[in-house]
């Protein structure tokens, strides 16, 4: 990991130069529960100005590079402007982003990937949380000279947004969805950031019983790389519970803004 992470700075500064704000690490990475078997690599480059599409591409064709190099998940990053850090935008806009998932787009049509991987992520708020909670930066200004706090109401609506299909995803990608409504449930009822391996040991003091099976569970699969078997209807019935609570909990929250 510690290589793929030494390169990619280095030719961030090549291929950004001076435009080149800082590059901030976030995730498992530096939350302690980093495993290559199941972990990506997280990053935001924070750059001063919008970026040319000669410079995306090679960007692009270094971070697909590394990929190869990287864990099993590889590498998820975005670049994003420095206005829109501090003060913090929300919807965040993005000048590129790339993970895993869009690798195939890439490698079959870079122009149009170059041209269309723009816009806004709403993932990007909880992101910076992390970052300014537990995020290492890398090179460049430091975390506090560069991101503002990000608003709870913000934050709350992006980890809302990953958990809000949990119902219909749980039973493709299990141990991520049980892990992570964990986590959103820690945050939204006791406001601790956590990742994704506190959230299911939190989970073990503060949830029923009857779904402690399916923590045990994804933590052993997360912690040790190997897929392992779930009750599904179990599980079924764990994100419909932990969506409610999460809903109810949210909504005691915002109560306290008006």
């Amino acid at each position: 990991m510690d290589t793929v992470i030494n390169s990619f700075v280095e030719k961030s500064k090549e291929i950004l130069q001076d435009n080149l704000v800082g590059v901030y690490l976030h995730g498992s990475a530096v939350m302690g529960c980093y495993n290559p078997a199941k972990s990506d690599i997280d990053l935001i480059v924070v750059v001063k100005d919008s970026i040319e599409d000669k410079v995306k591409k090679s960007f692009m064709d270094m971070v697909v590079e590394l990929n190869e190099k990287g864990p099993a998940k590889g590498i998820e990053m975005s670049i994003v402007r420095q206005s829109v850090c501090k003060p913090f935008a929300y919807p965040t806009p993005f000048e590129l982003h790339f993970s895993v998932a869009h690798l195939d787009w890439y490698r079959k049509d870079p122009k149009d990937y170059i041209s269309k991987m723009k816009g806004e992520d709403k993932d990007l708020a909880a992101h910076f949380t992390i970052i300014n909670h537990r995020g290492r930066c890398l090179c460049g200004a430091p975390i506090k000279e560069i991101f503002d706090d990000v608003p709870i109401r913000d934050y709350i609506d992006s980890i809302w947004n990953d958990i809000a299909d949990a119902e219909d995803e749980i039973t493709d990608n299990p141990m991520y969805i049980i892990l992570n409504l964990a986590r959103v449930l820690a945050y939204v009822k006791n406001g601790l950031v956590l990742s994704k391996k506190e959230g299911g040991e939190w989970a073990l003091d503060n949830i029923p019983e009857v779904y402690h099976s399916l923590l045990h569970n994804a933590l052993k699969e997360y912690a040790e790389g190997i897929d392992t078997e779930y009750d599904m209807n179990n599980a079924e019935n764990y994100a419909v519970c932990m969506v409610e609570q999460i809903r109810s909990e949210r909504k005691r929250v915002e109560k306290t803004w008006n």
